[in-house]
């Protein structure tokens, strides 16, 4: 199957409206799974547009604009199973001074549902920084030269350290790591991503000790394991970062799947 529905405003997508996007690198986006027409933390989702565009853009939508605009959507793909990204974007765009009342645009795309790697990865680490790490934002492109240089050097990614030498996040991913005891998030400045807010709170829920720590490479050692996260998965696991071999505990693995699948749902579909 290949899927491909594109919305702006509520309504199917025209060449005229999307030719102006192009190269567009001034806005912001969320992404989600959806299965059985439902989608795990809808309100952290929404929460993560509204921050992003009151960084941006100085005010947000009303959520049930954006919820109308996502029911929309997936009613017109009219699949059950599928992967759902909502995209902030404004009129004027990048490179203007903004100001006065800035007009917000929702472009929805529902594509294919995602596969995710089975892991373990290894994961190359370079030093690097997103600018405005709180937002998800578009045009990062240096994610994605990133991830292609480490596959160059024989990694399947890349992971971040900061400029003081702490292990932040990956390319499209949040780090986790384990002891045996806890989970640990990494101190740093990154984006907290959505799966990343489910986990802390169903695991705090659950009563699973986890805390926040800085880790340097010097930190990460055979006794840690370590997973990667995003809207695909809530953890695949990761066999070594950098020059470092980590441990594979499965019962991490199964703890995350199983707060992960704990999360409440809701269904986007109106038919």
């Amino acid at each position: 199957m290949t899927l491909r529905i594109t919305h702006i405003n509520g309504r199917p997508a025209t060449v005229s409206d999307l030719a102006p996007l192009s190269f567009a690198g001034y806005a912001h986006f969320t992404a989600m799974q959806m299965r059985d027409y439902a989608v795990p933390a809808l309100d952290l989702h929404l929460a993560r547009l509204r921050r992003a565009s009151d960084t941006l853009f100085g005010r947000h939508l009303a959520d049930e604009q954006i919820i109308a605009f996502l029911r929309t959507a997936v009613d017109a793909a009219a699949v059950a199973d599928a992967s759902a990204t909502c995209f902030i974007t404004s009129r004027p765009g990048e490179f203007s001074a903004g100001g006065g009342h800035t007009a917000l645009d929702v472009l929805i795309t529902i594509t294919d549902p995602a596969t995710p790697p089975t892991g373990p990865l290894t994961l190359d680490l370079v030093r690097h920084e997103r600018h405005l790490p709180q937002v998800k934002h578009v045009g990062e492109v240096s994610k994605t030269f990133l991830l292609r240089e480490a596959v160059a050097r024989g990694f399947d990614d890349a992971a971040f350290e900061d400029s003081i030498g702490r292990v932040s996040e990956a390319t499209i991913w949040n780090l986790a790591f384990w002891d045996g005891e806890s989970v640990i998030w990494p101190e740093a400045e990154y984006l907290h991503g959505v799966t990343m807010q489910i986990l802390t709170r169903r695991l705090g829920s659950a009563g699973v000790p986890q805390v926040t720590r800085s880790l340097r490479v010097a930190d990460l050692n055979d006794q840690l394991s370590a997973v990667v996260m995003n809207s695909w998965t809530p953890g695949c696991p990761v066999a070594r970062i950098g020059e470092t071999t980590l441990a594979q505990d499965s019962a991490f693995v199964r703890l995350l799947d199983e707060a992960y699948e704990s999360e409440h749902r809701t269904t986007l579909s109106g038919a």
